[in-house]
């Protein structure tokens, strides 16, 4: 099982490698659309190159919880009830949450995942 340090240098790469961003941006607190500028199409990639660094799979639905940002049983007024909050936890328990809860507007959620949330996620993929 690889450390945090081990798998924070595997990501990196794989987001350096997919993104074309510099070494020096990709710390555990930037955000991979934001920050880091991923779209849609990078995001294959970077699930591709972690699958095969890591010899893990990554379900979509895992880091992609589409079914649960676009159901309208979990959606008031642009935003995430707290039903959909509740799903979206038990979910991704790799990322934090906290900001996102705060305003959960549907729009932003593909803004607030980190690089620190990816490498909880391989971690405990790992485990």
């Amino acid at each position: 099982m690889p450390s945090n340090e081990e798998v924070f240098e595997q990501v990196k790469e794989a987001l350096t490698d997919a993104l074309g961003v510099d070494d020096d941006e990709v710390t555990p607190q930037a955000t991979l659309v934001g920050d880091l500028g991923a779209e849609s199409i990078d995001f294959l990639d970077i699930v591709f190159k972690l699958e095969k660094s890591f010899n893990i799979t990554i379900p979509r639905e895992e880091l992609f919880p589409d079914d649960i940002l676009a159901t309208s049983t979990y959606i008031e007024n642009g935003k995430l009830n707290a039903e959909g909050l509740a799903k979206l936890k038990q979910r991704m328990p790799f990322a934090d949450l906290t900001k996102f809860e705060q305003d959960p507007r549907i729009q932003d959620f593909g803004n607030m995942l980190t690089v620190q949330d990816l490498v909880n996620y391989v971690v405990t993929k790992t485990a």
